[in-house]
Protein backbone atom coordinates (compact mmCIF):
# COMPACT_ATOMS: atom_id res chain seq x y z
CA UNK A 1 0.00 0.00 0.00
CA UNK A 2 0.93 3.64 -0.38
CA UNK A 3 -0.41 6.53 1.69
CA UNK A 4 0.36 10.19 1.07
CA UNK A 5 -0.32 13.47 2.81
CA UNK A 6 1.03 16.93 3.50
CA UNK A 7 2.48 18.76 6.49
CA UNK A 8 2.86 22.53 6.27
CA UNK A 9 2.44 22.28 2.51
CA UNK A 10 5.21 19.66 2.21
CA UNK A 11 4.34 16.24 0.81
CA UNK A 12 5.03 12.95 2.51
CA UNK A 13 4.41 9.34 1.64
CA UNK A 14 4.48 6.07 3.50
CA UNK A 15 4.46 2.69 1.83
CA UNK A 16 4.66 -0.95 2.72
CA UNK A 17 6.40 -3.50 0.55
CA UNK A 18 9.25 -5.95 0.19
CA UNK A 19 12.29 -4.97 2.26
CA UNK A 20 15.05 -2.93 0.68
CA UNK A 21 17.49 -3.80 3.50
CA UNK A 22 18.69 -7.31 4.28
CA UNK A 23 18.28 -6.82 8.03
CA UNK A 24 14.50 -6.41 7.62
CA UNK A 25 12.43 -9.60 7.46
CA UNK A 26 8.92 -9.68 6.06
CA UNK A 27 7.38 -6.39 4.99
CA UNK A 28 9.10 -3.01 5.33
CA UNK A 29 7.33 0.20 6.22
CA UNK A 30 9.09 3.14 4.52
CA UNK A 31 8.25 6.82 4.75
CA UNK A 32 9.76 9.99 3.32
CA UNK A 33 8.96 13.68 3.49
CA UNK A 34 10.81 16.31 1.47
CA UNK A 35 10.93 19.23 3.89
CA UNK A 36 13.60 21.49 2.34
CA UNK A 37 15.59 21.57 5.57
CA UNK A 38 19.29 22.29 6.02
CA UNK A 39 21.00 19.49 4.07
CA UNK A 40 23.90 19.45 6.54
CA UNK A 41 21.58 18.34 9.35
CA UNK A 42 22.00 14.60 9.87
CA UNK A 43 20.34 12.77 12.75
CA UNK A 44 19.74 9.03 12.87
CA UNK A 45 17.68 7.22 15.48
CA UNK A 46 18.20 3.44 15.48
CA UNK A 47 16.77 0.94 17.87
CA UNK A 48 19.83 -0.09 19.89
CA UNK A 49 19.83 -3.81 18.90
CA UNK A 50 19.88 -2.85 15.19
CA UNK A 51 22.77 -0.44 15.73
CA UNK A 52 24.72 -3.10 17.62
CA UNK A 53 24.05 -5.72 14.92
CA UNK A 54 25.20 -3.33 12.18
CA UNK A 55 28.33 -2.43 14.17
CA UNK A 56 29.14 -6.11 14.64
CA UNK A 57 28.62 -6.80 10.94
CA UNK A 58 30.77 -3.82 9.94
CA UNK A 59 33.54 -4.93 12.28
CA UNK A 60 33.48 -8.45 10.82
CA UNK A 61 33.65 -7.11 7.28
CA UNK A 62 36.50 -4.71 7.99
CA UNK A 63 38.56 -7.24 9.94
CA UNK A 64 38.02 -10.25 7.68
CA UNK A 65 41.55 -10.97 6.47
CA UNK A 66 40.26 -13.02 3.52
CA UNK A 67 38.10 -10.25 2.10
CA UNK A 68 39.85 -8.04 -0.43
CA UNK A 69 37.10 -5.50 -1.07
CA UNK A 70 34.06 -4.07 0.66
CA UNK A 71 30.69 -5.24 -0.63
CA UNK A 72 29.20 -2.37 -2.70
CA UNK A 73 25.70 -3.46 -1.64
CA UNK A 74 26.22 -2.85 2.07
CA UNK A 75 23.41 -0.79 3.52
CA UNK A 76 24.02 2.93 3.78
CA UNK A 77 23.34 2.66 7.51
CA UNK A 78 26.68 0.90 8.02
CA UNK A 79 28.54 3.93 6.65
CA UNK A 80 26.67 6.20 9.05
CA UNK A 81 28.18 4.31 11.97
CA UNK A 82 31.60 5.54 10.86
CA UNK A 83 30.50 9.01 9.74
CA UNK A 84 28.41 10.20 12.71
CA UNK A 85 29.05 10.06 16.40
CA UNK A 86 26.60 8.81 18.99
CA UNK A 87 25.14 11.66 21.03
CA UNK A 88 23.07 11.84 24.18
CA UNK A 89 21.70 14.29 26.74
CA UNK A 90 20.00 14.19 30.12
CA UNK A 91 16.53 15.48 29.23
CA UNK A 92 15.55 12.16 27.59
CA UNK A 93 14.80 9.23 29.88
CA UNK A 94 17.08 6.28 30.54
CA UNK A 95 14.31 4.16 28.97
CA UNK A 96 14.74 6.05 25.72
CA UNK A 97 18.53 5.58 25.76
CA UNK A 98 18.07 1.90 26.62
CA UNK A 99 15.93 1.36 23.52
CA UNK A 100 17.43 3.83 21.02
CA UNK A 101 20.77 5.14 19.86
CA UNK A 102 21.09 8.60 18.28
CA UNK A 103 23.85 9.43 15.80
CA UNK A 104 24.29 13.00 14.57
CA UNK A 105 26.54 15.31 12.64
CA UNK A 106 25.63 18.05 15.16
CA UNK A 107 24.29 17.29 18.65
CA UNK A 108 22.23 20.52 18.64
CA UNK A 109 20.24 19.30 15.62
CA UNK A 110 19.44 16.02 17.42
CA UNK A 111 18.35 17.87 20.56
CA UNK A 112 16.13 20.23 18.56
CA UNK A 113 14.52 17.40 16.59
CA UNK A 114 13.94 14.85 19.35
CA UNK A 115 11.68 17.05 21.41
CA UNK A 116 9.57 15.54 24.25
CA UNK A 117 6.46 14.69 22.17
CA UNK A 118 8.50 12.82 19.55
CA UNK A 119 10.63 10.95 22.09
CA UNK A 120 7.48 9.96 23.98
CA UNK A 121 5.91 8.53 20.81
CA UNK A 122 9.08 6.55 20.15
CA UNK A 123 8.87 4.99 23.60
CA UNK A 124 5.15 4.29 23.87
CA UNK A 125 4.01 1.92 21.13
CA UNK A 126 0.45 0.54 21.38
CA UNK A 127 -0.19 -3.17 21.78
CA UNK A 128 0.70 -5.32 20.03
CA UNK A 129 3.90 -3.26 20.20
CA UNK A 130 6.93 -4.00 18.04
CA UNK A 131 9.68 -5.64 20.08
CA UNK A 132 12.67 -3.52 21.09
CA UNK A 133 14.67 -5.75 18.72
CA UNK A 134 12.44 -5.03 15.69
CA UNK A 135 14.54 -3.07 13.16
CA UNK A 136 13.55 0.60 13.29
CA UNK A 137 15.18 3.81 12.00
CA UNK A 138 14.05 7.42 11.99
CA UNK A 139 16.34 9.68 10.00
CA UNK A 140 16.82 13.32 9.18
CA UNK A 141 19.09 13.45 6.12
CA UNK A 142 19.51 15.52 2.96
CA UNK A 143 16.76 17.94 4.03
CA UNK A 144 14.24 15.11 4.40
CA UNK A 145 12.76 12.94 7.14
CA UNK A 146 12.71 9.16 6.64
CA UNK A 147 11.32 6.22 8.57
CA UNK A 148 12.15 2.55 7.96
CA UNK A 149 10.96 -0.35 10.02
CA UNK A 150 10.18 -4.02 9.89
CA UNK A 151 6.42 -4.41 9.67
CA UNK A 152 5.77 -8.05 10.40
CA UNK A 153 3.28 -9.13 11.32
CA UNK A 154 1.32 -6.15 10.00
CA UNK A 155 -1.30 -4.66 12.31
CA UNK A 156 -3.30 -1.44 12.28
CA UNK A 157 -2.17 -0.05 15.70
CA UNK A 158 1.50 -0.32 14.68
CA UNK A 159 0.80 1.33 11.32
CA UNK A 160 -1.15 4.17 12.94
CA UNK A 161 1.57 4.74 15.53
CA UNK A 162 4.36 4.65 12.93
CA UNK A 163 2.47 7.32 10.96
CA UNK A 164 2.07 9.38 14.17
CA UNK A 165 5.82 9.11 14.85
CA UNK A 166 6.67 10.04 11.29
CA UNK A 167 4.34 13.04 11.06
CA UNK A 168 5.47 14.26 14.51
CA UNK A 169 9.10 13.91 13.35
CA UNK A 170 8.25 16.05 10.32
CA UNK A 171 6.54 18.73 12.41
CA UNK A 172 9.42 18.75 14.88
CA UNK A 173 11.97 19.10 12.09
CA UNK A 174 10.05 21.96 10.50
CA UNK A 175 9.79 23.88 13.78
CA UNK A 176 13.16 23.03 15.33
CA UNK A 177 15.64 23.04 12.44
CA UNK A 178 16.92 25.52 9.90
CA UNK A 179 15.43 25.58 6.40
CA UNK A 180 17.75 24.81 3.53
CA UNK A 181 17.90 24.34 -0.21
CA UNK A 182 16.96 20.74 -0.80
CA UNK A 183 17.74 19.05 -4.10
CA UNK A 184 15.33 16.49 -5.56
CA UNK A 185 16.22 12.94 -4.61
CA UNK A 186 14.83 9.51 -5.38
CA UNK A 187 15.93 7.94 -2.06
CA UNK A 188 13.36 6.40 0.25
Amino acid sequence: FLLAGTIAGKTWKIECGPPSRDFIRGEELRARAELDLDEDAAVLVFNRPLKEALEKRAYQIYTDMLQTSVDPYLPEEMRWLAMYQEVGWDSLSSGFWGRYSVLAARRDDAMAWLEPALSSLLLHWPEPAPQATTPFMLMLLRGKVYLRMEYAPPDLPTLQHAIAIFTRACRSALTGLRPGNSKPSSHV
